[in-house]
Formats: C-alpha cells, structure tokens, sequence
C-alpha cells in the first residue's frame, strides 16, 4: 500500500547514503504514555531503515540526560537524549528561553568564527547546529492549541530553536490543529511555513493548515501514523506466566480503559464532551461480552499509580475490582512492567480488541486484530480512515451508551471480515512507514551533511 492520498506529491532529489545526524523532538521515553514510546521507536526504525549509520538523539525536556536502547529491526540501537529545560529559571544553560535568546543573537552576528565558538561552548546548541536532519512529533496530537496555548508553546520553541539554527525541519506524520487563537495561528504559521516537509497523519490536518500556508503547500503531504511499524516483542520470561494463562483463554478480548477519560478530561468536568458517564460505558461493555462467553483482559497504554492521574492502570485496576466477582473468572487484569512493544505483543495475542487509547488500537490494527476505536477526538477517524478502517470508529460524543454498545457488537460479529481487509492492506501500510525518509528524499528534501553554523 502506497502512502495516503489527499493531494499529489512531488518528486525530487535523492540523498546520498553517508552517515547522518539526525534529532528528534517531541518523542520520547520518559512520558507514561506508550504511544510517544510506540512513535519514538518507529521514528528511530524508519530513520535506521534509510541511513542504517546514523547517530540519533532526542531533544526532550529533562532534568537529566539519558541514554536508551532502542529495539528495531535491524538491532539494537543505543539513542541518547539531549535534555533540554522549560523553566523559570532562563539562566541555566539550556533552558528553551536561553537557547533561543543565544540562536537569535547568532542571527545577528556577522562573524562565522565568533557563531562558532559561541555554539562550540553549548553543547545543547550544538546538538541542533550539528542535525543533518530534525524530525519532530509533537507527542502525535500536541502541534495545536487544543489543550491550551501552554501545551503548544512547550512542543513549538524546540521546533523555533531548530528554524533559528538554519537546520531542515521535517514535521513526522501527526495530527496538525486546529488552532482556534490568534497567537496559535501565527506560531504555526511561523513553523509550518518554514519547515521542509510536512506530514500529516490525516487529511483534515492538510485541511485545517492550508490557511495558515496560504498558496505554498508543495511541502506538505500525508502519510500514516509511525506506529504502525512499532515491532511488537514477547515479555520478558517473568511475565510470561499470565500470558500463558490468557492463551487458553478464547475468545480473548482485549480491552483499552483510559483513565484520561475515566477522570474527565484534563479539567475533570467532560472536557471531551462524552454523551455518557465513561466508566459506565465501559462496565456495559464488559458485561456484554462476558455474558456472551468471552474473556475479556484490561490492557493499559498509559502507565503509572497516582490517584487522580490519568493513569489506564488507575482506571483499569478500579474496574476490575468492581467487576471481577460478577465477571466468573471472565475478566482479567494486565499486571507487570510492560513496556510499549511487550504491551503491543500481548495485544496481538487477542481476538478482538476495543480501546480509547488511539495507539492501543494501532497496535492491534497494525498486527491484524480487528479493533474499536473509542473516539474522543478527531483524529481516530482521520487515523484510522487513512488505512480504510474508518468504521471501526465510534464517537463518543455523538453516541448514547446503547447506540456505543449496538456498534461495538455489530463489529465484533463482523470481525473476521475486518481481519481480511487488515491482512490485505497492513503490509503496505508497515513499507510505507519504514520508506518515509527515503520517500521525504525522493520528494524533494535535501540533507546537508557537515554543513557549516549558522
């Protein structure tokens, strides 16, 4: 399968194939969330797959550096991340405010051995002066102003920094917008019109950003979600126990609580806009597939145990409570400390699977175990439609709970037929993503290795 078509591409210039240096920003491994995991790996495989030589860091904010090992499948790559500060206190040497103050100054300075010393003696500044290539992510969703101004000021000064020092920008796939305010439009007016290529993981995003490009869009294009490429890998041997045991365990339905929504939103108060009280939702749910005779397991996709957090495994262990007694043995939890591609492997052990997570759904889509999506917000639609799945999509603020409940299980009958459609076109999808920086090449984006400071 071809990447997604919302407009034509491009053709353009081939790189070469000498060793890069590329930075990535706005995907990580110090987040809960398993999906910024699932797209830091499978930006790290796909750039691998292309410049099998390259040397990879993250941009993040951090305290600490780090160091990760990363499995893809060509091995094991060891990524190291450059950690960089938002806070109040601009003085410390790479704080975003500082970095930023310093890459304008060097804007201004006609001196190219002075630009270089001042670089040479920042280590964080010379991490992005000496990027061939810098991708950025945003976390999947957080280029917009959806979750307030704060939110995309915090994933948009890095991408600032990169465009100060002179470096190509290429925004990966994700969802891009809406930007409701004045100051959200003009700083991804700013970014997006600067930056050398464009993806977006679904066409409504290409919509939602021409405004703000005005006449020069031949640098943005669609492409699919990185996730879909993640490698799944079977846990450790201590975990394997409550694996072996949901492998007689048939029909095996997976199921993805968020406890983002389980709390309401990040105000608490339905910022989503849900038609129905979430955590009774999923109780329905439950109960209708244990009284039809299937197992069903709680999978968590965004970690942690602090009260009131957003936590799946707050919320998956609250349920499980409640129900385990009424459920006869039918309703298991997902204990033990899986990362992103061991929680992806014991989601492809399943029969069916139904999640409010959107890269839980991706990882079962992506190894052909027919899924729900349980929307909150646009881009599971977007996301979804770009493989031919958009049905498998159920809004939750369009929907009652019976109307969610009558969906789930027309899909559910009809799983075999969904799982055909996914054997067809998954391969394609997986090519795709891996060729994305070949395909960025072909279409028109240059790298320059060695090239000199700013």
């Amino acid at each position: 399968m071809k990447s997604p078509s919302c407009s034509q591409s491009h053709p353009g210039s081939r790189a070469n194939d000498e060793s890069k240096r590329v930075l990535l920003l706005g995907a990580g491994f110090s987040t809960r969330n398993l999906g910024v995991w699932a797209l830091a790996s499978s930006a790290i495989a796909a750039v691998l797959n292309r410049y099998p030589k390259a040397q990879i860091q993250l941009l993040d904010y951090e305290r600490q550096p780090a160091s990760h090992s990363v499995k893809h499948p060509g091995g094991i790559a060891t990524v190291e991340l450059v950690n960089i500060r938002f806070s109040k206190k601009i003085w410390l040497p790479n704080s975003i405010v500082r970095l930023l103050l310093t890459a304008a100054f060097l804007r201004l300075m006609p001196f190219q051995r002075v630009r270089t010393r001042i670089i040479e003696a920042n280590p964080w500044l010379k991490a992005v002066a000496q990027a061939d290539l810098v991708g950025s992510i945003a976390g999947g969703d957080s280029f917009s102003d959806i979750y307030g101004l704060g939110r995309l000021l915090y994933v948009a000064l890095p991408q600032v920094l990169v465009l100060l020092l002179a470096r190509p920008l290429v925004l990966l796939p994700q969802t891009l917008g809406p930007f409701t305010s004045t100051p959200a439009r003009a700083i991804a007016r700013y970014i997006l019109r600067r930056a050398a290529i464009v993806y977006a993981r679904d066409c409504d995003s290409l919509d939602d950003i021409k405004p703000l490009l005005g006449q020069e869009t031949s640098n943005c294009r669609p492409a699919y979600d990185m996730a879909f490429a993640l490698e799944p890998v079977a846990p450790s041997a201590s975990l394997f126990a409550a694996l072996n045991e949901l492998e007689h365990c048939r029909p095996l339905v997976g199921l993805n609580v968020s406890g983002l929504l389980c709390k309401g939103g990040y105000n608490g108060r339905n910022m989503f806009g849900l038609k129905h009280e979430y955590c009774d939702l999923i109780r329905h749910i439950i109960r209708d597939f244990v009284h039809q005779g299937a197992h069903v397991v709680l999978v968590p996709h965004v970690l942690g145990t602090a009260p009131n957090s957003e936590s799946d495994v707050v919320a998956s262990l609250m349920l499980h409570r409640q129900l385990t007694h009424e459920c006869s043995g039918r309703l298991h939890l997902l204990n033990g400390d899986y990362d992103h591609q061991q929680i992806k492997h014991v989601i492809g052990k399943c029969d069916f699977f139904v999640g409010s997570r959107m890269h839980a759904c991706i990882a079962a889509l992506s190894q052909c175990v027919p899924a729900v999506g349980l929307a909150y917000s646009r881009k599971f639609r977007g996301v979804l439609g770009s493989i031919g799945v958009a049905d498998l999509v159920i809004d939750l603020s369009d929907n009652d709970i019976q109307e969610v409940r009558k969906q789930v299980q027309d899909i559910y009958s009809r799983k075999h037929l969904v799982r055909t459609q996914l054997e067809q076109n998954i391969p394609g999808v997986k090519s795709s993503v891996l060729s994305l920086f070949s395909e960025a090449t072909q279409n028109g984006m240059s790298y320059h290795a060695g090239a000199s400071y700013p």
